[in-house]
């Protein structure tokens, strides 16, 4: 369910993003969604449809960027082929704004795209948006520092998903051009604890006597997914429970087999990837999100749309989401044992957990609810836009 708000004015709007299982994709995606159902024409252009599409949503066009495999290139060129396509869809559509997500390539690709387009006397301003690993991990190697540097400076707009990233980008690369803060958001009609649904579904999952802990990611190293088995191994020798582990990537065979080191594993349920996120989620009592870096932690604020609290990792953004002892806990990195002991405290306090989770919910309601969240974007395109004609004339 989205909202059905209508924007002042509808617009025709390129997102390009990873179309993979990651943060930014899903973002991307979940903005192009709420953006449609408020009246705005959404043009998709990625390698494949993004993974939360249905391709039933209404006011959505997916658009493939195709890669010629030619013998003289040793990798495809990907960004010049975006780069046409966008250009291509631009023109054909009569775009007014393109919006990436992820500084590396799409930036650059875009202004690519606005430069073909500038030749034939048309405008296409673009807003990149700064996820987290584009800035801490990709644009601090100094081989991709100046290009990263110079694609946020010659974006039209810039925004980053929490103050800390803005922080971090300013203090890496002290860009000549201001960045706006417009936090991540989630569906807060869609990611909703619904009690028949999880007496429904919970029993696959979890005794009527046992706790239900989960972890969603992408299970990638920053992850930290070895803590989370680590966590939940100290809090099962404790009280009878269960882990549902959302996900997939890299390291998840590194947790199957410390899952069996520990002889835990047939209470530790790795379900892969999976679409149907907002009905899991609910049935958790716990989320673990030990993470090395969180730039802001959108797995931890779907759960708590789901009246689900966290114990995360005191990194990145996640402080800016979680308020530490009232909507979630907060632990340094590394500190299995004092987040299994959080968990099994709060785990056997019945009344103080159903407390947090109320928090939890009122904070993503009350702070990251898409109908608080996306006119903030409207409301960038619409200054991004104005002043890109200005500049024009």
């Amino acid at each position: 369910m989205v909202s059905n708000q209508k924007a002042a004015t509808p617009r025709r709007i390129g997102i390009t993003c990873y179309p993979t299982y990651g943060g930014s994709g899903v973002v991307a995606t979940e903005l192009g969604i709420e953006l449609a159902a408020r009246g705005h024409d959404i043009h998709f252009i990625t390698s494949s449809q993004p993974f939360r599409l249905t391709g039933r949503e209404g006011n959505i066009h997916f658009h493939e960027v195709s890669v010629s495999n030619y013998p003289l290139f040793e990798y495809p060129p990907y960004d010049l082929a975006l780069a046409t396509r966008m250009a291509e869809v631009a023109e054909f559509y009569n775009l007014d704004l393109l919006h990436v997500h992820y500084a590396i390539p799409h930036s650059l690709s875009a202004l690519l795209a606005r430069q073909m387009l500038a030749k034939r006397g048309r405008t296409l301003p673009f807003i990149t948006t700064l996820h987290g690993t584009d800035i801490t991990l990709v644009g601090l190697d100094r081989s991709y520092l100046p290009i990263t540097r110079f694609g946020i400076e010659e974006s039209n707009g810039v925004t980053a998903i929490s103050n800390d990233l803005r922080r971090q980008t300013d203090q890496a690369f002290a860009p000549n051009r201001p960045i706006e803060v417009i936090h991540n958001f989630v569906n807060c009609d869609f990611y909703i604890r619904r009690p028949e649904q999880v007496a429904t579904l919970r029993p696959h999952f979890a005794g009527p006597q046992e706790r239900l802990l989960v972890h969603l990611s992408n299970f990638r190293p920053v992850k930290r997914v070895q803590d989370v088995i680590e966590v939940f191994a100290r809090v099962v020798r404790q009280l009878p429970a269960r882990l549902l582990l959302i996900g997939d990537g890299p390291d998840r065979s590194a947790a199957e087999y410390l899952a069996m080191r520990y002889g835990i594993h047939d209470k530790v349920n790795f379900a892969g990837k999976q679409d149907n996120v907002n009905e899991l989620l609910p049935l958790a009592d716990l989320m673990l999100l030990p993470s090395q870096m969180e730039s802001f932690g959108l797995a931890a604020l779907e759960a708590m749309a789901c009246g689900v609290p966290s114990i995360a990792t005191r990194v990145g953004g996640v402080p800016e989401l979680i308020d530490d002892g009232i909507s979630g806990i907060l632990r340094e990195v590394g500190d299995v044992d004092g987040m299994a002991e959080a968990a099994v405290a709060l785990l056997q306090n019945d009344d103080q957990l159903q407390e947090m989770g109320r928090a939890a919910r009122r904070t993503a309601q009350s702070r990251f609810c898409a109908s608080r969240i996306i006119p903030q974007y409207e409301e960038f395109y619409e200054r991004v836009i104005a002043q890109a004609a200005g500049a024009v004339v």
